[in-house]
């Protein structure tokens, strides 16, 4: 069990819209990733029976769901998400404080309580992709303010690039959790990431959890992939992967 009281931290990411394809490809990953992550194009073609088809698999689901609206509808959001069993769930930390904290509180009433944890800065989103839409700090800076504002606000952790994750670390020691997509080992395509580590890095760095997708589920033999990138976080930071 490692500090964010997960046995395993590889999340392997199902992104596809096939509720049978999902479930053969976890079913496969059993015994070699800790948990799944399932997000909008899934949920948008299997909705709420979807969700429950990956929860009875007995992995920690992690709905990468990114609420972002006003509190009262991210609150009903999460308290709806909640009631199916999933471990981990996801708002935009850019909903600011009262967003995050309704969230948090809806969270709570429901049983077993989820983690809620913010997205910081997208992975596909760069400094000049920050420009564009306003942003304009360095996606470093960005995430550290953003981070710190999930903390006050009564979140469980966030989600951001392993690239920041170390700086997230010093701002927001353990419990809090670290969750990094865009993790991706040695000579994987970076397909539409920018900021990216592989995972010993990541792991390194701070992180919790590692969210991967493509390099294990378009692997010839995924549990494969997966077995080999745990052994890779055995080796380097004494991280179980199996």
């Amino acid at each position: 069990m490692n500090a964010s009281g997960f046995a395993n931290p590889i999340f392997v990411a199902l992104d596809t819209p096939s509720a049978d394809q999902a479930v053969a490809l976890a079913q496969s990953l059993l015994g070699s990733v800790g948990g799944l992550k399932i997000g909008l194009e899934f949920v948008a073609a299997n909705g709420p029976d979807g969700i429950r088809r990956i929860v009875d698999l007995g992995l920690p689901v992690f709905a990468d769901l990114k609420f972002h609206d006003i509190p009262n509808t991210v609150a009903g959001a999460v308290r709806e998400i909640a009631k199916l069993g999933v471990a981990i769930l996801n708002v935009h930390a850019s909903g600011g404080e009262a967003m995050m904290r309704a969230a948090a509180e809806a969270a709570a009433t429901t049983s077993p309580k989820p983690k809620v944890i913010a997205v910081t800065v997208l992975t596909s989103l760069d400094a000049n992709a920050l420009e564009d839409v306003g942003q304009g700090d360095d996606p470093q800076l960005q995430v550290h303010r953003l981070a710190r504002l999930a903390q006050a606000s009564g979140l469980d952790g966030v989600v951001c690039s392993p690239q920041e994750a170390g700086i997230v670390r010093i701002a927001c020691p353990r419990p809090f959790l670290i969750v990094t997509p865009g993790v991706r080992p040695a000579g994987a395509d970076l397909a539409d990431q920018r900021r990216v580590t592989t995972p010993a890095q990541a792991m390194a760095e701070g992180a919790d959890i590692l969210v991967i997708g493509r390099p294990i589920t378009e692997a010839p033999n995924p549990a494969a992939a997966a077995r080999a990138i745990g052994a890779e976080l055995a080796a380097a930071t004494g991280q179980t992967g199996t």
